[in-house]
């Protein structure tokens, strides 16, 4: 049986996307064990966890307040916690703010040079809840917020900003920039009578989705030249060329007249992407 608590704890998980996670976190390890050129200190790696997870949350926390009335009249998102009355706009504003304050402190307990960007990364994931309301291109932001995770991972690591986490980055924006692209067809009727801006409300859900191909393309390529900066060897380009096989099938099974399994798309391809690089890197890494 399950308790309030425990209930009330679902809510709030469920507020922050929690289980999505899996998009940007593998990446920001994969990131790290890189720079490390193996297992950092259990104490960097705690707080790298720490600092991802807090800003996650008070990015994703802020998104929904700020969203809330939009997403109390789109039927898809209607059902989400604050517009359904399920947690308050003063619970999840405590929670932004209490999450942006530990991941401040989590970078502080890093190194003077996380602490120092902790704040601007803040700003610009919430910048992002915005981006929607007057530009197209909000694919891309969403893009940049989660591409600095790995960059992130390397400076908590190696306290610097190098040429490859940058590159890894890149590579992120892309990938989430194309599969938020393709997730945005599920809201084309309500983004066009809600004034929206979303790649499909620019291009058409065809034009988008083609440009989702091209910001793929561009992931793949972006990860190959990171696989030869850092060094990697025949099963990292191997796997990436699996990855590729990946997208191709994720492209594959949306379709502009069949958009029934984005979801399918969006989660599931994904997270086994982000979760398969991971795995491959740390291969790499230990030379297993």
């Amino acid at each position: 049986m399950s308790t309030p608590f425990a209930a009330r704890a679902r809510d709030y998980l469920e507020l922050v996307k929690f289980s999505h996670t899996i998009f940007a976190l593998p990446f920001a390890l994969a990131s790290m064990f890189v720079a490390a050129n193996g297992f950092p200190h259990w104490q960097i790696v705690a707080w790298i966890f720490m600092a991802m997870i807090s800003a996650r949350t008070a990015a994703m926390g802020f998104n929904r307040i700020v969203d809330r009335k939009i997403d109390a009249q789109n039927p898809r998102t209607q059902n989400r916690e604050i517009p359904a009355g399920k947690i308050s706009v003063g619970q999840a504003s405590a929670l932004v703010f209490g999450s942006s304050a530990i991941f401040v402190f989590a970078a502080a307990m890093l190194n003077s040079l996380a602490l120092w960007l902790s704040i601007p990364t803040l700003l610009v994931l919430f910048f992002y809840s915005f981006c929607k309301r007057f530009t197209s291109l909000a694919h891309l932001v969403l893009g940049f917020c989660l591409g600095i995770a790995p960059i992130g991972a390397w400076v908590a690591t190696n306290e610097k900003i190098e040429w490859q986490p940058i590159v890894l980055g890149a590579a992120v924006m892309l990938w989430v920039a194309g599969f938020d692209a393709i997730y945005a067809t599920l809201d084309d009727e309500f983004d066009k009578s809600a004034g929206i801006h979303s790649l499909v409300q620019k291009f058409g859900i065809n034009g988008a989705l083609m440009l989702a191909k091209c910001f793929h393309v561009g992931f793949i390529a972006l990860l190959v030249y990171f696989g030869v900066l850092v060094g990697f060897g025949k099963l990292y380009f191997g796997a990436i060329g699996l990855i590729g096989a990946f997208l191709i099938y994720e492209h594959a099974i949306v379709k502009a007249d069949d958009l029934r399994r984005v979801n399918a798309a969006f989660f599931t391809v994904n997270g086994i992407i982000s979760a398969f690089f991971l795995v491959i890197v740390a291969l790499e890494v230990f030379r297993v």
